[in-house]
């Protein structure tokens, strides 16, 4: 790999590693993973943080690859999906800034794969982190040497999958960090991932109204 395709790659694997993990801030899903596992045993809590984590890869990776399309289908431009996807996310960290987390758990009285609903999605997952994750796709598809666009491709993936990585280890000890941090240990790191995600909000507006002014 070439000192250019190593710049890059880091660029865009640090850029959305540290993006996601603030989005997805996995200690705040804590509470919601000890509420479902509340029942089990270690080895079935075990199994509900592993495929909660694979969800959010599948999900992540899914919208990665599917978002210019969709994009497409529906004609929105790119400069249009940053700004509003830079509004959600800096909405959302608002309400985790504020106290009120505005992502959601829906009822999960109702749901049989508590894996993926509530859990992974939106739980986890939510429109916040996909906004983003189909914001960076956005990003991808101006590289225009291939090489270039593969490399990239490769460090977002391989950003989701360490994403996923982390989101498992932080779920599988929830109950063992619960106990540490208590209450106020994860409301204070969750106030502080919500400042993080109105500061990648906005810096995402700003991305996509370059991109507008300079496409007119």
């Amino acid at each position: 790999m070439t000192g250019s395709a190593a710049g890059l790659f880091a660029s865009f694997f640090l850029g959305s590693f540290f993006s996601l993990v603030t989005i997805i801030n996995p200690p705040s899903a804590i509470p919601l993973f000890n509420a479902l596992a509340a029942e089990s045993d270690e080895g079935r809590a075990g199994r509900l943080a592993r495929d909660a984590s694979v969800y959010v890869f599948a999900i992540l990776t899914v919208s990665l690859f599917a978002g210019g399309l969709i994009l497409n289908v529906f004609g929105i431009s790119y400069g249009a999906l940053r700004i509003a996807g830079g509004l959600v996310v800096a909405l959302l960290g608002h309400g985790m800034l504020f106290g009120r987390d505005e992502r959601g758990t829906g009822d999960t009285g109702a749901a049989r794969n508590t894996a993926f609903f509530p859990l992974a999605l939106p739980g986890l997952s939510g429109p916040g982190s996909i906004a983003v994750i189909i914001g960076i796709s956005t990003e991808i598809r101006e590289i225009t040497p291939l090489a270039e666009t593969l490399v990239a491709w490769v460090a977002t993936v391989a950003a989701i999958a360490c994403t996923s990585l982390l989101t498992w280890l932080v779920l599988r000890s929830a109950r063992r960090i619960s106990h540490r941090l208590g209450p106020n240990g994860i409301e204070v790191m969750t106030r502080l991932m919500g400042f993080l995600l109105v500061c990648i909000g906005v810096q995402f507006v700003a991305s996509g109204i370059r991109t507008f002014v300079s496409g007119i």
